[in-house]
């Protein structure tokens, strides 16, 4: 199995269970691996048959930058949803992070996997 991937894509979202998080955007981090079948793509060199990580990127700007979840766990399965069904993604790997958000650490998060199945 091939795993694309995409790191730190940092988007500004309205996160957090606090009222005065509810009023202000707030930094997310992701971290993505995704599933897919490189070789076709590879072969060719053509973005033809690839998953094309770009498409990716844009759509979760869209969709993260207009969500307001409270927790980042609630994010991550939303991004996971959003790469298996709508990229036809088999398996993914999403870490959402969110820095400066315990004092002390550099950055909190999340990471779950999910397949076709969980969202069957």
């Amino acid at each position: 199995m091939d795993k694309i991937f995409l790191r730190d894509l940092e988007i500004e979202a309205v996160i957090g269970i606090w009222e005065w998080e509810r009023r202000i955007t707030q930094k997310v981090s992701i971290d993505l691996e995704m599933a897919a079948d490189a070789r076709a793509a590879a072969s060719a060199d053509q973005i033809e048959g690839a998953l094309n990580y770009r498409d990716v990127a844009k759509r979760l700007i869209d969709f993260v930058g207009g969500s307001q979840f409270e927790l980042v766990e609630s994010l991550a399965e939303a991004i996971a949803r959003v790469i298996v069904v709508e990229f036809h993604v088999p398996w993914t790997r999403v870490s959402v992070a969110k820095p400066g958000a315990i004092e002390g650490s550099r950055t909190v998060g999340i990471t779950i996997e999910r397949t076709t199945e969980d969202f069957a």
